[in-house]
C-alpha cells in the first residue's frame, strides 16, 4: 500500500480524531480533533481544539498536537502519522512541517469545511490546501486524504453559522 493510500488502520485513527473533535465541541470549542501515532502504530499524544476555552486564535488541534510533540525524538516523529479530522489549515500545516512529522492523514477536506462555514467569523477559513504548504518545503511530508467518513462531517453539522 502506497503512503498516500487510507489503510483500515489509518481510518480507526480518523474515527478516534473525529471522537476528539466530538469531545472539543461538547467542550465548548470547535470541531476539532488529531492524534499522532508512531511507526508501530502506538498512539503518542491526542489533542482537540482549545480555541474559545484557552482563548487562543492558535489553540487548532493539530498545533496543540504538535506543542505535546515536541519532547518526542525527532526520527520517531520522521516516521509517525498525525491523523486529523478535518485538513491542517495553513498555519498548522507549517507548524507541522517544522515538526518533523513525517505523514498526515486527515477525513474532511478544507474545501468541504470552508463550503459549511462561509462567512462564519469563528472559522474564516484560508483557500490553502495542507499539499500545497508542504509542497513549498525543503523535506516531504505525506499527506493521505480526504477520507469519505461520514462522521468528519457530522461533527460539524450545526455549529458553524455560513452567512
Amino acid at each position: 500500500m502506497e503512503p498516500t493510500e487510507i489503510s483500515p488502520e489509518d481510518h480507526r485513527h480518523l474515527l478516534r480524531s473525529i471522537a476528539l473533535a466530538a469531545e472539543a465541541r461538547a467542550g465548548n470549542n470547535h470541531p476539532f480533533g488529531a492524534l499522532l501515532v508512531d511507526a508501530a502504530g502506538a498512539v503518542l499524544c491526542e489533542a482537540g481544539n482549545t480555541v474559545v476555552t484557552a482563548r487562543d486564535p492558535t489553540g487548532h488541534a493539530e498545533l496543540n498536537l504538535v506543542r505535546l510533540a515536541g519532547p518526542i525524538d525527532p526520527a520517531v516523529l520522521a516516521r509517525a502519522t498525525l491523523y486529523t479530522s478535518t485538513e491542517p489549515c495553513a498555519m498548522c500545516a507549517g507548524a507541522i512541517y517544522w515538526s518533523g512529522i513525517g505523514r498526515v492523514v486527515f477525513a474532511l477536506p478544507e474545501d468541504a469545511l470552508r463550503a459549511m462555514t462561509g462567512a462564519d467569523p469563528k472559522n474564516p477559513t484560508l483557500e490553502l490546501p495542507c499539499r500545497e504548504v508542504f509542497a513549498r518545503g525543503q523535506r516531504p511530508v505525506v499527506v493521505a486524504g480526504p477520507a469519505a467518513i461520514a462522521e468528519a462531517r457530522a461533527v460539524h453539522a450545526g455549529f458553524w453559522t455560513p452567512a
